[in-house]
């Protein structure tokens, strides 16, 4: 009576978790519609054994002052072996940065099944020189834009004809310069440039009644062919070792989401 109780809760429970991986953004149909990215305010490193395995959870936003405490986690855990991510992004300029931080470190980075690592997160990861994404981890590219705010170009339009015109050059000005930037990274840290036409650039920068994607997860295949995980998932039927670890992870981030 009691195995064939367990057995029905364990039922339970994978038909549960199915249900909530099937739950797409209507918007974004290519994610699910809760990604598991953090909603710490500043990214955290916490040193971590999985399975006999030492390695460092990086969660949270990536803020002004991330440099210094990822440079110190570094530094204090010689001993990780990866560098686990799960962020919704935060400030490019420093999420650049740091990704060339890690590519001096050496240190590989993935994202495990059930996580997400979302826009600037993106430079983090690339910056691994070995780089996994798990089957069932969320690698989420948008398109980085001077154009979000929609407020500011009302209130430009406003203003009148010269106003706009000079709003518009500075837009296209430093959207050229963002591009350069992340081609040039790009190059360097091994990617493809066709993600950034095939894929990024393709995605709407702003949501409006035509097109509200604004985001793209990338398959298994597209991570592959853009060469984003150096370490290509090729499925089958038996779990990676992530995969196996995925559990110990939950336990490890049970007090933050």
């Amino acid at each position: 009576m009691f195995r064939k109780f367990a057995s029905a809760l364990a039922l339970a429970a994978l038909a549960t978790s199915q249900a909530a991986m099937a739950q797409r953004d209507p918007d974004n149909p290519t994610c699910p519609q809760n990604p598991n990215w953090s909603n710490y305010r500043e990214m955290r490193f916490t040193p971590q054994q999985v399975n006999g395995r030492n390695v460092l959870l990086a969660e949270g936003a990536i803020d002004d002052g991330l440099l210094p405490r990822l440079q110190a986690a570094l530094n204090a855990h010689p001993e990780a072996e990866e560098l686990w991510l799960r962020s919704p992004g935060g400030n490019a300029q420093v999420g650049n940065q740091a990704g060339r931080l890690i590519r001096e470190s050496g240190i590989p980075t993935r994202i495990p099944n059930g996580w997400a690592c979302f826009s600037a997160c993106n430079f983090l990861f690339m910056g691994g020189i070995i780089r996994y994404v798990d089957n069932g981890g969320q690698f989420i590219v948008h398109m980085f834009t001077h154009t979000g705010n929609r407020d500011v170009i009302r209130s430009e339009v406003a203003q009148g004809e010269e106003n706009t015109i000079g709003l518009i050059g500075e837009i296209e000005q430093r959207s050229a310069l963002l591009a350069s930037e992340d081609n040039a990274f790009l190059i360097r840290m091994g990617i493809s440039r066709d993600l950034l036409t095939e894929v990024m650039y393709r995605v709407s920068a702003v949501s409006d009644g035509r097109n509200r994607e604004t985001r793209r997860c990338l398959t298994q295949q597209e991570i592959n062919r853009y060469n984003v995980a150096t370490t290509p998932w090729t499925g089958g039927a038996a779990p990676s070792a992530t995969q196996q670890q995925s559990p110990s992870v939950q336990q490890a981030t049970r007090g933050g989401k």
